[in-house]
């Protein structure tokens, strides 16, 4: 073996052991375990890997934005009066959440509206006061009568604005203005189509009003008042 070949493989064996120990230590590194979305500093799941630091308190947060010029997250976009009325019942029952309630409201318009078409009294009397309620299940009655049933469906809720809101004798009311699209149908005794059509939705336009005693243990609103826009 020529020196020339002696040198030229001693250069490669010293390269080779270098690279080795530079891709080796990197692929070991890499090959550590990392913590997921839902697995935390001990390796609970369910427990989030949020730094302290990275999540402000509430009022530092609140101040950020009002210098920012933006609006407190409690208070969803609203003209000025319903925004007085917003902060007075907020000011009454610190617990209000102006947003939370928004979409409580879209979940108990479908559910009164699903109830009412298919005569499901009892799920109404949980979600109407006394008025409210004998109007709805006397049009279930009328209805009955009549031996004719409804096929709607609730295509879409295209919006849900807030029309007033208030504190009025320790009982919080919130109007809402629903505008939203239905395919609706009437069917007679013998299930013949006398009315409507599930192919063609309509534009339906409806104004009602929520209210909740403040000093109640209660959560829950109750739909108040029903009217079409």
């Amino acid at each position: 073996m020529t020196p020339e070949i002696v040198i030229l493989a001693m250069i490669a064996a010293f390269l080779g052991l270098r690279l080795y120990s530079v891709l080796g230590r990197r692929a070991e590194h890499e090959e550590e375990p990392i913590q997921g979305r839902f697995e935390g500093r001990q390796g609970r799941p369910g427990a989030p890997r949020v730094p302290a630091q990275a999540k402000p308190d509430a009022k530092s947060d609140e101040r950020g934005r009002a210098e920012q010029g933006l609006r407190p997250r409690e208070m969803p976009l609203a003209p000025p009066s319903v925004e007085r009325g917003l902060a007075e019942i907020a000011n009454a029952d610190r617990r209000f959440d102006a947003f939370a309630f928004l979409e409580g409201a879209r979940g108990a318009y479908r559910m009164v509206l699903e109830a009412f078409w298919k005569g499901d009294k009892e799920e109404l009397r949980h979600l109407c006061d006394d008025d409210v309620y004998e109007s709805f299940a006397g049009a279930i009655d009328a209805r009955n009568e009549a031996g004719e049933t409804l096929d709607n469906r609730l295509v879409r809720i295209e919006e849900c604005a807030m029309v007033s809101a208030g504190v009025d004798g320790g009982m919080a009311r919130i109007t809402l203005r629903f505008r939203a699209d239905i395919a609706a149908v009437t069917r007679n005794a013998e299930g013949q189509v006398v009315a409507g059509s599930l192919d063609d939705a309509i534009e339906a336009v409806d104004i009602w009003t929520f209210k909740r005693a403040l000093n109640s243990a209660d959560p829950d609103w109750l739909l108040d008042e029903t009217d079409q826009g």
